[in-house]
């Protein structure tokens, strides 16, 4: 559906987006993740027909998007970081508007907007103007008018910026419902909107692709280290002591358990061999070792070394 080849985009002397190559599949949500400036709005423009790439190859369903680009705008709905509504209609007639300018028949058109505003939970809002509305009910709005032509392919970006913690709630429960019938490319620099609404991740960062996959798949293919979580029985045990382990980097979560018993999770370099390290160490200090647990790295973690000065791609 989506594909992407050697794709740089330069305005003037910067260079926004480099070199990034990615596929999506029919039926995909994937989150496109990075801090801001990474390149994000960026490449979404190239895709949408915005801009045109500098150097390499776009397609939308194998329409090239420099030479076909009213043809992919057609299989594409579009929601940009700030919602394109006017105040001044109501939502039917700026659906209404939408809809024509998307090229649906006039006889098409109220169904259209109908079953819209079904998926997105406005019909009860749809004959009042926009400017009454909350600003949850406008990103709905502006999710409305990517979806009134019924395209292919949704491409969001940032569709919760700037939302309550509840409205963000509502916004991505209706993702993921769309998510089951629609491919979508999705925006965010909030690690808690992949892992809720996405099942592949995109981390772009200072323009280029840091990592992509499940997040268990860049848990995995990732070589910085791994987390161990410890649980040691040790009279007057202190974070340093841990931390003097061989191979530990950092220990995070330091905390009482009862008694001179602590728990603690151990950031290693690497994770082959260092139960028999934790082990080893326990004994020559005379603690008792009651359990150690490998456990993945978080999303959250996962962003933070790729995203991080100096950070090497996995």
């Amino acid at each position: 559906m989506i594909e992407v080849s050697h794709v740089t985009k330069r305005y003037g002397l910067l260079e926004a987006v480099r070199d990034v190559s990615f596929a999506i599949g029919a039926g995909e949500v994937v989150g496109l993740l990075g801090p801001n400036g990474a390149g994000k709005t960026t490449l979404m423009r190239v895709l949408t027909c915005y801009h045109a790439p500098s150097e390499g190859m776009a397609r939308i369903n194998s329409l090239d998007v420099r030479e076909e680009s009213l043809a992919v705008r057609r299989l594409i709905g579009y929601l940009p970081e700030s919602a394109p509504l006017y105040d001044d209609l109501t939502v039917f007639e700026y659906l209404e508007f939408i809809a024509a300018s998307r090229g649906v028949s006039r006889g098409a058109r109220r169904a259209a907007i109908e079953r819209a505003c079904r998926q997105c939970g406005i019909l009860d809002v749809r004959q009042r103007p926009i400017a009454a509305l909350s600003k949850g009910y406008r990103q709905r709005v502006g999710i409305a008018q990517a979806l009134v032509h019924s395209p292919e392919i949704l491409i969001l970006d940032e569709p919760t910026a700037g939302l309550d913690p509840n409205q963000i709630v509502e916004i991505r429960e209706l993702l993921k419902e769309i998510g089951r019938e629609k491919t979508v490319l999705l925006s965010t620099h909030i690690l808690q909107e992949v892992e809720a609404v996405c099942g592949r991740v995109l981390i772009l960062n200072k323009g280029e692709i840091a990592a992509e996959g499940t997040a268990e798949e860049i848990r995995r293919r990732m070589k910085v280290g791994s987390r161990f979580r410890v649980v040691v029985r040790a009279p007057g045990l202190t974070p340093e002591a841990l931390a003097g382990i061989p191979r530990v980097q950092s220990v995070v979560g330091f905390t009482p358990a009862g008694g001179d018993t602590f728990a603690a999770d151990l950031l290693t370099a690497g994770s082959e061999g260092f139960g028999e390290v934790i082990f080893d160490w326990a004994v020559a200090r005379g603690a008792k070792l009651l359990s150690s647990t490998q456990v993945g790295l978080s999303l959250e973690e996962i962003f933070q070394r790729l995203t991080s000065e100096g950070q090497a791609h996995p």
